[in-house]
């Protein structure tokens, strides 16, 4: 674990506030209720009002990098939380019409802050040796969603009026204390021969063209847990409580075992290891579908195999895209994976829903096959390499991303000092 112990401070205090700020996210679990129950909202125009969050989140996610990009992750993370919080905390206050206009903005700029959390502990670890601290966000993130639905169950029975303004409290307490670990940084200056910008370094990777596609692939496969896989159990006579054991195990498995695995293969080329946890993802939905095993049973295994796909290549895949990031395009590129890896969030639920509504059979075998597409374009992202956007591994000369976020520190304790 020695690994672990040298990683830089700022990621570890990024770390502890994804844990308050995923353990806190009581707006995403609880908006829907609240609007048509306290609201008095019908189900249709609740679900417009909290999918426009999503949105919003998503288009962050797509183009909120390029903030921090350009002034500065710190300051971009700072700005974004603050008005975060401040429209969390003010919800009850708010008309529903405001609502309409204020969550997509919420969602918005709750990506953007997400982003600059990860743009700057990435900036704070050399290329190349990123998987780690993304386990370890990650880790912190999962811990905190463990604990944070039964501590927003128990303050709902205080009314929802209060889920709210603790979350937007927490949030600004969260950016108060985390603001005093983070590095003053200046934004990362374009190296002369580097893209000029995030689609023509995008478009100039072969590599990261082809894997992107799969990302997609896998997160609509992947997200069937949270739309599809609940409809399958009831319809075969399983018990809600089975369910609810199934992502209390994956939850638990990653908890458990993600930041070993990422230590163990961290010096391990990335490619075959993406590729083959899309394979596991791929096999352990097929799983899903063989009921000849028991519906219980098969459901367990196939929740562990996939669980294993998960803790395989999710880390290893964000640091992989953020290891091929130009330094001045560091919060783009962890847009745009999170973007490409999120994205099952909008197509998982329509898309499984006319399949299993047709023909209930083929869902989990076409899961699997699309989730196998996913991982022969890994493969192939690997065979053909990685363009001219790859960021500088160290010891190859160049200025790395570590290097560049050591002298922004540096700079930034001068600048205190005088």
């Amino acid at each position: 674990m020695s690994d672990l112990r040298d990683l830089p401070r700022v990621v570890w205090a990024l770390a502890a506030g994804r844990f308050v700020s995923s353990a806190s996210a009581f707006l995403m679990l609880f908006l829907v209720l609240y609007l048509t129950g306290p609201r008095g909202l019908g189900v249709v125009p609740a679900g417009i009002v909290a999918g426009s969050n999503g949105v919003g989140a998503l288009l962050g996610n797509f183009t909120g990098g390029r903030f921090g990009d350009r002034y500065g992750h710190r300051r971009v993370l700072l700005v974004a939380a603050s008005v975060v919080g401040v429209l969390t905390a003010l919800i009850p206050w708010q008309p529903v019409w405001l609502l309409a206009a204020t969550m997509p903005l919420t969602g918005y700029l709750g990506a953007v802050a997400s982003l600059g959390q990860g743009a700057l502990a990435a900036l704070a670890v050399p290329a190349g040796s990123r998987r780690s601290s993304v386990a370890v966000s990650r880790a912190a993130s999962n811990a905190g969603f463990v604990f944070g639905p039964p501590v927003g169950a128990l303050l709902a029975t205080r009314g929802y009026d209060t889920l709210f303004v603790v979350d937007g409290v927490l949030t600004l307490v969260l950016r108060h204390v985390t603001s005093r670990f983070l590095p003053d940084e200046a934004p990362v200056a374009r190296e002369p021969d580097a893209p000029t910008g995030l689609w023509r370094a995008v478009r100039s990777d072969r590599s990261l063209l082809l894997l992107l596609p799969g990302v997609v692939l896998v997160d609509l496969v992947y997200r069937q847990l949270y739309s599809t896989l609940p409809l399958h159990l009831r319809d075969h006579g399983q018990p809600l409580a089975l369910y609810t054991l199934l992502i209390a195990i994956g939850s638990g498995l990653i908890l458990a075992l993600e930041i070993p695995v990422a230590l163990w293969l961290r010096d391990r080329p990335a490619i075959p290891v993406i590729a083959t946890g899309y394979v596991l993802v791929a096999v352990g939905f097929v799983i899903f579908g063989i009921t000849s095993l028991g519906v219980a049973v098969a459901a367990v295994v196939a929740m562990v195999v996939l669980t294993a796909g998960e803790i395989l290549y999710k880390t290893t895949a964000t640091a992989h895209v953020l290891d091929a990031a130009p330094l001045h395009l560091v919060g783009q590129y962890q847009g745009l994976y999170t973007g490409a890896a999120t994205s099952g969030t909008m197509l998982s639920a329509p898309l499984g829903g006319i399949v299993y509504a047709a023909a209930p059979g083929l869902l989990w075998p076409l899961c699997g096959v699309v989730a196998g597409v996913g991982a022969v374009l890994a493969l192939a992202a690997g065979r053909v390499g990685a363009g001219p956007a790859t960021s500088a591994l160290p010891g190859s000369g160049r200025r790395t991303a570590a290097t560049a976020a050591g002298e922004a520190a540096t700079a930034g304790e001068a600048r205190r000092a005088r």
